[in-house]
């Protein structure tokens, strides 16, 4: 059976177990970028009830790491996601998003926030295609709004915000 879009997939909640899975197609889906530092197994641990796994034949094609914040009670975060390259472009990636939206609204999050690297293009095109907007954090590369040393020096990071009472 070849593979023909969502109706194919399995998406559920995240499990401990899936920190593995995750760490292991992290470098592959990221064309060679090594990004297991930014999913530490605390995220699983803590998170994986509001966090999506989507598979197809056991395979692992996509997933959502996203949290409620503790901070702000109307907000809520999407710390890390991915599709695997041969399943983009299919509505995976919407549709999670889709699904985490959906929980956030029931728990009266409407305000969600991501960020991405300056040379993820595909991820900034995403995340603007989903109605995010890019917002201003003093800096500009190649034309992109973005905050320098975000998290260290030379991190620099595209932020997103939407807002769901308005999409």
């Amino acid at each position: 059976m070849l593979f023909s879009g969502l109706e194919d997939c399995l998406v559920r909640s995240a499990a401990p177990k899936d920190h593995s899975r995750i760490i292991a197609v992290l470098t592959d889906w990221w064309d060679g970028r090594n990004l297991t530092s930014m999913v530490p197994k605390v995220f699983l641990l803590h998170f994986h009830t509001t966090s999506l796994i989507a598979e197809y034949k056991d395979q692992l094609i996509a997933f959502l790491i996203g949290f409620d914040s503790q901070a702000y009670a109307n907000e809520a975060y999407i710390h890390f996601s991915g599709v695997h390259p041969d399943f983009r472009g299919r509505g995976i990636g919407r549709h999670l998003y889709g699904r985490f939206f959906e929980r956030c609204r029931k728990e009266g999050r409407f305000n969600i926030r991501a960020c991405t690297s300056p040379v993820n293009l595909g991820s900034i095109a995403f995340h603007k295609k989903m109605g995010f907007a890019l917002e201003d954090g003093g800096g500009r590369i190649n034309g992109i709004p973005v905050f320098l040393d975000y998290n260290k020096p030379g991190d620099h990071k595209v932020r997103f915000a939407i807002d769901l009472s308005e999409a």
